[in-house]
């Protein structure tokens, strides 16, 4: 479905030190770096799959995207989508994928939202037994009913995104690129556009590859993850494979009758501690949690317990000091 081989871009950025005199010297003399955005990246994509592709600012996430939406042609390497070469066949090739880049826009700012996806219909030229069938599916699911006739000025950030979405779907792509698609949203329509990329994953076999720096939207959606470290990439495989490596470590919050002495587990550590509750720390690949609880019960009457795992932020962090990014 997406197979990317050696992809390499780099780019040259201008550089001078700041002051007037600096600034005249730059009109006839200009300083150059050259930036290596992506260098060698290579990996498969299956027809039908959720990718969480993740990184810090600067890392060459959106660069990948925009090479393989056919954006940005690569200094070198392959990448093949559909059997289609993105910057090569991109007549062809776009109509296959949908692309939302959440700082920017394809609607038209002044005309209501229903306008630009009436020009969208004759641009990628969909029979109008098709488009109506697309259209209502879209307005239902994503609950645009009470916005798409208003212009696209007056609506919020989570009502612009959610029909940003639409219309990059009014042409039932096969692949979908997401770019930052939650960034700005309330936990309302957070949740709206993940349960909507769910469904057409499942109901359509939509292939989707989905950007964030949000990893509740890569756990909530993405059993795999890649992530690129300064234009390279660091890991493919799952969140599971990650939280195995990593995540180790789970924390119990026990309510109990009043106790006025603290309780100490051997192989945990008290992080807090009152009269009627505690939280320790311990690391369940050298203490289980069933000798945890049995050890507190043995000296407390319980009536509570929560047991949680270290945060996915917290693990991606420990991969990103584990490669000095």
């Amino acid at each position: 479905m997406i197979q990317l081989e050696g992809i390499s871009k780099s780019f040259k950025v201008a550089e001078r030190s700041a002051g007037l005199k600096q600034a005249a010297k730059a009109l006839f003399v200009r300083k150059h770096r050259t930036v290596e955005a992506l260098s060698e990246i290579s990996f498969h994509i299956p027809e039908g799959e959720i990718v969480g592709y993740i990184g810090p600012n600067g890392a060459g996430k959106s660069t990948t995207i925009k090479v393989m939406s056919g954006v940005l042609v690569p200094d070198k390497g392959s990448c093949s989508i559909m059997g289609y070469t993105p910057w090569k066949d991109r007549a062809a090739y776009v109509r296959n994928i949908g692309v939302v880049f959440g700082q920017r826009s394809q609607l038209w700012w002044d005309v209501p939202v229903i306008d630009s996806y009436e020009l969208l219909r004759d641009i990628y030229k969909i029979p109008q037994a098709e488009y109506k069938a697309s259209l209502d599916m879209l307005v239902e699911t994503l609950d645009l009913h009470t916005i798409i006739q208003m212009p696209v000025r007056q609506l919020s950030l989570g009502q612009r995104m959610r029909c940003e979405i639409a219309a990059s779907l009014l042409h039932s792509p096969k692949v979908l690129f997401l770019d930052e698609p939650t960034i700005g949203l309330d936990a309302v329509s957070k949740i709206a556009v993940r349960d909507f990329i769910k469904e057409i994953n499942k109901e359509k076999g939509v292939t989707v590859i989905l950007t964030t720096h949000d990893m509740n939207d890569i756990e909530a959606l993405a059993s795999r993850i890649l992530m690129i470290g300064k234009g390279t990439l660091l890991y493919d495989g799952s969140l599971q494979e990650l939280r195995g490596r990593f995540g180790t470590q789970r924390t119990i919050t026990v309510d109990f009758e009043p106790q006025q002495h603290e309780i100490f587990i051997p192989g945990t550590e008290l992080l807090s501690w009152t009269s009627e509750r505690a939280v320790y720390s311990f690391d369940h690949e050298q203490l289980s949690v069933a000798a945890v609880i049995a050890g507190i019960s043995e000296q407390v009457k319980l009536l509570d317990v929560a047991i949680d795992t270290k945060p996915i932020d917290e693990i991606i962090v420990q991969l990103y000091k584990e490669h000095q990014i």
